[in-house]
């Protein structure tokens, strides 16, 4: 079974459903205002009248001391009239004088759901944190249709600057700031390009070491090699909701890294990135495609892939005891020691 971003679609529901069903707003204008024109069930309804209903809504976690791995954590408001903030994740020092790289972490959700509070990325994010020995800051960037994009992608950009100024005390005490790494996963994974992309037309500020892509949620208007032809209709879809009027709709660069006039791969602000799939993810062709774009394209830096065997998408997320999960967080674990 093949599952596409967050939503965890199979393509064979994809494929039964009415077709009312999967129609972006444009072509429902006809529709009454609370008539459904998209769905990903468990997760979230689109109305015609531009509504989002979000079904999909994991407990929130305080932040705080965790027993089980010593990780200790505490929210940030960064800026009060958006409402950015971030929730900071301090590991077990064993000495105090410790300095530990920064990790900046962008949630997954198509833009449209989660936050980084929830259960989901509350105990990814400190698990995180514990194995890799990082201080991790976590972005809670508005959400899309009620803040479309850009939204996302500028509240990263302020939160992404915001750390590597070390505009916090424990970031000031505690991180090195010298060694910053991105990391999302799913729509997350999409903010660390654009982050990427900002940081080379920014002079090369701040310096990047390492990029975590995780299960990138990237699209366009043709499938790749390897994709399956339902791919560009869905993506187009969700962007449509998460980027209204979007240039080039799903071939907006910001979606499809690939399409024709795109900023060159080259310019990627970073040194060192490591990009997965799950491999039995409507995803995993396109993810493949990017890292080997990147992998040759004229960078200075350095590409790794990693590809979870019969896993569909953010699987990790879903079941982070099963062996890939914990295989796949190594990965990750030794992909930020250098290794």
């Amino acid at each position: 079974m093949m599952h596409y971003p967050i939503v965890a679609f199979s393509w064979q529901w994809i494929q039964a459903q009415d077709k009312h069903l999967l129609r972006s707003p444009r072509t429902a204008m006809d529709a009454d205002a609370d008539t459904v024109v998209f769905e990903a069930p468990a997760h979230f309804r689109f109305y015609k009248s531009g509504r989002i209903e979000r079904l999909h809504r994991p407990p929130i976690l305080p932040a705080g001391d965790d027993e089980a791995t010593g990780v200790t954590s505490k929210d940030v408001v960064l800026d009060a009239d958006t409402g950015l903030s971030v929730r900071l994740y301090l590991p077990k020092l064993q000495e105090p004088s410790t300095k530990l790289l920064v990790l900046v972490y962008f949630h997954g959700g198509s833009f449209l759901i989660e936050s980084a509070d929830s259960s989901t990325y509350h105990n990814y994010v400190n698990a995180l944190a514990a194995a890799a020995g990082v201080l991790a800051v976590s972005v809670d960037y508005r959400l899309a249709p009620e803040h479309p994009l850009p939204a996302a992608y500028d509240d990263s950009w302020a939160a992404l600057q915001w750390a590597a100024l070390a505009q916090d005390e424990w970031i000031r005490e505690h991180g090195d700031t010298a060694r910053l790494f991105l990391a999302g996963d799913s729509a997350g994974a999409n903010i660390v390009h654009d982050m990427l992309m900002r940081v080379a037309s920014n002079d090369g500020s701040p310096r990047v070491e390492g990029a975590i892509l995780l299960h990138p949620w990237f699209g366009g208007s043709k499938p790749v090699e390897g994709e399956h032809p339902a791919a560009p209709m869905v993506t187009g879809m969700l962007w449509s909701y998460a980027c209204p009027g979007a240039v080039g709709g799903a071939d907006d660069p910001r979606m499809n890294p690939l399409a024709p006039g795109a900023p060159a791969l080259e310019r990627l602000g970073c040194v060192r990135m490591l990009v997965t799939a799950g491999l039995a993810d409507g995803l995993a062709a396109r993810d493949r495609a990017y890292h080997d774009a990147v992998a040759g394209s004229a960078w200075g830096g350095t590409a790794a892939w990693h590809g979870s065997d019969g896993e569909g998408h953010v699987f990790f997320l879903e079941k982070p005891g099963c062996d890939n999960a914990k295989q796949l967080m190594d990965r990750v674990v030794a992909f930020i020691a250098g290794a």
